[in-house]
């Protein structure tokens, strides 16, 4: 696909991620002065997402492995990937906002990190480098129109060998209303889902953004693998989960660093990992 496709969506999108940036920056969820000020901490993401990866990692560790991390946002978890020691820590996001913020953040907690502003599914276009994690989570590939490019790129980008995982909302999660429970949009991708939103997931009654508009894009599971395996991935595992870490549905309630269902209530899947290989003769 051009890259021309789905620009004024895109625009629309950047600018509502640029507000964004801004909240999150002040925002308790993501408590970035805690974070920066104490050298050991990570975010809960990266501890989840880390839990699912590291049994496929050379000695079970991301120590000394080269990592990218796409759809970076402000870097919070970027700058956890680099404390559990990922060396040649990269994050690329297209919001210019966030990259600001990222770049202050590695700053202030004295990390070496290298930023890029990009679209993800065309990533190995702005990067050169070759590494052996390519990393993408939460909230990230409902914002891409296609993943056919998006999978290439990340085949492009890993070393023979290497590995990359996706933890994201359940593509049976975003084809629900957040607040009726009810479905509300495709669990296929037949189309932009755009509808508008003056807050975010962080601080909803007491911050606001300018840029409301937003256009998602629901992926289900034949998508996203049939795009790995064309890219010429191998698919070393698939979960699907019950819990997320953000409060998606009015009725979830905090357990143990998640968001669940009540005990009460049927269980459907929140989120999914997944986890592929690029062949080490590739």
């Amino acid at each position: 696909m051009d890259q021309s496709d789905y620009q004024s969506e895109l625009r629309d999108n950047q600018a509502n991620w640029n507000d964004r940036a801004k909240v999150h920056m002040i925002s308790d969820f993501y408590d970035v002065d805690h974070l920066v000020a104490t050298p050991d901490e990570t975010t809960v993401t990266v501890q989840h997402d880390y839990a699912v990866l590291r049994k496929w990692l050379p000695d079970n560790t991301i120590k000394g492995c080269d990592l990218l991390h796409l759809q970076c946002h402000i870097g919070t978890d970027t700058l956890s990937w680099q404390r559990l020691g990922a060396t040649h820590v990269t994050g690329l996001d297209f919001s210019s906002q966030s990259l600001t913020y990222a770049r202050e953040i590695a700053q202030r907690a004295r990390a070496e990190i290298t930023y890029v502003q990009g679209d993800a599914r065309f990533a190995s276009q702005r990067i050169q480098r070759k590494f052996d994690v390519v990393d993408t989570s939460m909230g990230t590939i409902t914002w891409l129109p296609n993943l056919t490019d998006w999978a290439q790129s990340i085949a492009a980008l890993l070393k023979a060998g290497g590995t990359f995982m996706i933890r994201d909302d359940h593509p049976f999660l975003n084809a629900l209303d957040f607040e009726s429970m009810v479905v509300h949009a495709d669990y296929f991708n037949d189309g932009t889902l755009t509808y508008e939103q003056d807050g975010s997931y962080t601080d909803h009654s007491t911050h606001r953004v300018q840029h409301t508009t937003n256009h998602n894009w629901n992926h289900d599971f034949q998508e996203i693998t049939t795009a790995l395996l064309t890219a010429g991935l191998t698919i070393e595992f698939l979960g699907e989960y019950p819990r997320t870490e953000w409060p998606a549905l009015p009725n979830l309630v905090q357990r143990d660093g998640w968001f669940e269902l009540p005990a009460d209530a049927p269980k459907i899947p929140l989120t999914f990992a997944l986890v592929a290989k690029k062949p080490a003769c590739g």
